[in-house]
C-alpha cells in the first residue's frame, strides 16, 4: 500500500504544462525576425534524470539552431520562447489546452524579443512567465 500524500500538492495555483519537446525537435517560428524553423538543441534550467534526454513545453527558455529562414540567421544558435505546444496539457481550472501546432519566438540574452510581432496565439502560461514577449503578442489563450 502506499503512503499517503505523497505527489500531491495543495494550493498549487499554476501547473507547468506537459514537456513534450524533446532536444531535436524541430517547431517554426512564430515571430517576424527571418527564421522560418528552429530545432531544439537544449533547454535552459531543465533538470532531468541521468541519461534521459531534456523535453521542453509551453513557456520553457531554449537554445535552438534555425534550420529554416533567411541566409543571415540559417546555422546560427539561437535564444527562443516555446509559446505553442500540440500536445494537449490541462490548466488547474479542469480546462485542456492545445495548440495546431508547436512554435517558438526569438528573444536576445536579456529576454527581450527579437521581432516586432507574433503571428498566431500565444498561451497564456508563457505570457505569465515572460510578459515583455507577451507585449507583442495579438492575441493570448
Amino acid at each position: 500500500m502506499g503512503k499517503k500524500g505523497i505527489g500531491t500538492s495543495i494550493g498549487a495555483t499554476t501547473v507547468a504544462p506537459i514537456r513534450a519537446l524533446p532536444i531535436g525537435a524541430r517547431l517554426g517560428c512564430a515571430d517576424n525576425t527571418g527564421a522560418k524553423e528552429l530545432q531544439i538543441v537544449s533547454v535552459i534550467g531543465y533538470h532531468g534524470r541521468h541519461r534521459r534526454i531534456g523535453k521542453a513545453g509551453v513557456g520553457d527558455h531554449i537554445v535552438a539552431s534555425v534550420k529554416k529562414g533567411t541566409p543571415e540567421f540559417r546555422k546560427q544558435l539561437v535564444r527562443a520562447i516555446v509559446i505553442r505546444q500540440r500536445k494537449e496539457y490541462r490548466r488547474t481550472d479542469g480546462m485542456r489546452i492545445k495548440f495546431e501546432g508547436n512554435a517558438a519566438v526569438l528573444i536576445t540574452p536579456e529576454g527581450a524579443p527579437r521581432g516586432s510581432e507574433i503571428k498566431g496565439p500565444m498561451a497564456r502560461e508563457a505570457a505569465e512567465r515572460w510578459p515583455r514577449v507577451a507585449g507583442i503578442a495579438s492575441t493570448v489563450v
